[in-house]
């Protein structure tokens, strides 16, 4: 018995040895990368995912652990990220899609203190990213949309209160690129007309206005790890909340619809987390049932990985970096183009905002002498990475052109950032010879006029 025992000793001894291996031979890769720029053969991304040994380190230790469902790091992850957003509680997804997903289609649930009913109406912004505006038509209610405000690029609040119908509901919207909308206006107008406001948090990680954390304002707030955000854990999202009610249908709708909330390596117990797994859950049948097969809510499969909950720790421990750094690059940027504004419509914040921004949008003027495409084309050609301000105008896309909404004034701003918008990166891997390089070259560009 004591030889079995000293064997099994062993035994673990040495996996946990090897594993430190693994880990120093992980530490040891990413002290030989290379970090080297050269400028005009290396590419410059607008954004991309930023990590290192700690990250990867983390990652395999779930792998080797062998359950890659969520558990322990989930449920710390989980407990830990929504007082980033002012929140104190919220339920980790694959994506920030499906964070406004669930988030939308809570307020349908029968369990929702104030449900809504079809048609019911939300006022957005006409110039979105999608998957801030598809949930509401998948919900069979109905977007309401308002222009945005050129510089500024989020909802114009001013056009709040004169879209509002006795069929408005909420008010859902982005805090485009991680500028701050004006929540003081969007507080009141809820206040005075009893609306729910879900904030789209997607790029906006770190962002604060009058003092106060985006995401803290709203019943609901959604966040996005895609790689190109503030911090990513290769896909993921993330809705945060302060109800317990609201957080139960959210997890239910995350995890298939199910009642059942045991979770992890504790679920496969017997009686579950709750001691009461088989029990007469149904009602009017007078029969034992597992409660992980009883369903409360029309949901859907939308978990991540335990290792990427791994990650997204790690990540948040570089979030102090990553914002300083973006905003350095974005300050650059600024101080460059402040010179030519003759030429652009450069981002403006309100006064009260403080942006962590995910990048530095510019709009060329109809009396610019190029046009988008001309200088978009020649900083790709540089090998510098560009993007337009996502969609646009969404109602200008094919796939929006027959939906059921109300449109309220013009879109003549979402019409111009569709046609004259782009933006440049500031995320942390642009380092400054990088930026140097990215400054050089619109200036050989913009020296022509």
């Amino acid at each position: 018995m004591m030889e079995l025992a000293k064997n099994t000793m062993l035994h673990m001894d040495g996996k946990e040895e090897t594993k430190q291996k693994i880990k120093e031979l992980v530490c040891q890769y990413f002290h030989l990368k290379d970090e080297i720029f050269i400028p005009g053969k290396d590419f410059i991304q607008y954004a991309g995912a930023k990590f290192d040994h700690n990250e990867i380190n983390s990652a395999i230790e779930v792998l080797l652990d062998g359950w890659f469902g969520l558990n322990q790091k989930g449920k710390e992850f989980e407990s830990v990220f929504p007082s980033y957003l002012g929140k104190a509680k919220g339920v980790l997804v694959n994506s920030g899609s499906s964070a406004n997903l669930i988030a939308i289609s809570a307020l349908k649930s029968d369990k929702f203190s104030e449900k809504l009913q079809d048609d019911d109406e939300i006022i957005t912004c006409a110039s979105s990213f999608p998957t801030t505006v598809n949930p509401i038509i998948m919900n069979k209610l109905t977007p309401v949309f308002v222009d945005a405000v050129m510089g500024n690029y989020n909802i114009n609040v001013d056009m709040l209160e004169k879209a509002i119908s006795p069929k408005t509901r909420a008010i859902c919207f982005a805090h485009t690129l991680g500028n701050p909308v004006d929540m003081e206006i969007v507080t009141q107008i809820a206040e005075k007309y009893n609306l729910i406001v879900i904030e789209d948090c997607c790029d906006a990680l770190g962002s604060s206005f009058d003092g106060k954390k985006i995401g803290s304002f709203g019943r609901m707030a959604t966040s996005s790890f895609y790689p190109a955000h503030h911090i990513t854990i290769g896909e993921g999202g993330f809705v945060s909340v302060n109800d317990d009610n609201d957080l139960m249908i959210l997890q239910a709708l995350r995890d298939w619809g199910r009642s059942c909330f045991c979770s992890g390596k504790n679920s496969q117990l017997k009686d579950g987390q709750c001691g009461k797994r088989f029990s007469k859950w149904l009602d009017g049948l007078d029969v034992i049932v597992d409660h992980k097969y009883v369903y409360s809510e029309i949901g859907y499969n939308l978990k991540p990985l335990e290792l990427q909950a791994a990650i997204g720790i790690e990540q948040l421990n570089r979030l102090p970096d990553f914002e300083n750094r973006r905003k350095k690059n974005f300050t650059t940027l600024y101080s460059f183009f402040a010179e030519y504004e003759e030429y652009f419509y450069l981002p403006e914040a309100h006064p009260l905002s403080d942006p962590c921004w995910f990048s530095f949008p510019l709009t060329v003027k109809n009396s610019a002498p190029f046009s988008r495409s001309e200088i978009v084309n020649y900083m790709e050609k540089r090998k510098i990475q560009t993007r337009n301000l996502f969609a646009g105008n969404l109602l200008r896309h094919p796939a929006y052109k027959n939906i059921k909404c109300r449109v309220v004034g013009d879109t003549n701003v979402s019409d111009m950032i569709l046609t004259n918008t782009f933006f440049l990166g500031v995320y942390p891997g642009i380092t400054q010879e990088m930026m140097d390089y990215i400054i050089s070259s619109l200036k050989s560009f913009l020296c022509k006029y």
